[in-house]
């Protein structure tokens, strides 16, 4: 089983909120996730972003995969491999 951390699209018509997500890489954007991790509002200026940084540490270090999105939020936020 793959597993990737990416972003759970939120909110309203042209109006996105996200919230980072550990998931299968099989299940749907929005479906099943096995652990939520922090939240990302790109509606704000600046955008808002929440990550659980010990959190996301301990998925990266069993192996999840962040999108290209999420490595560039992580970044955003301290967080390292």
């Amino acid at each position: 089983m793959a597993v990737k951390i990416r972003l759970r699209r939120l909110g309203y018509k042209k109006h996105p909120v996200y919230r980072v997500v550990v998931a299968d890489s099989r299940s749907a954007r929005d479906g099943s996730v096995i652990a939520e991790i922090g939240s990302y509002d790109p509606n704000q200026e600046p955008s808002v972003v929440k990550i659980d940084a010990e959190a996301a540490k301990k998925w990266l270090g069993n192996g999840a995969q962040p999108t290209e999105t999420v490595a560039k939020l992580f970044k955003q936020a301290g967080i390292e491999k």
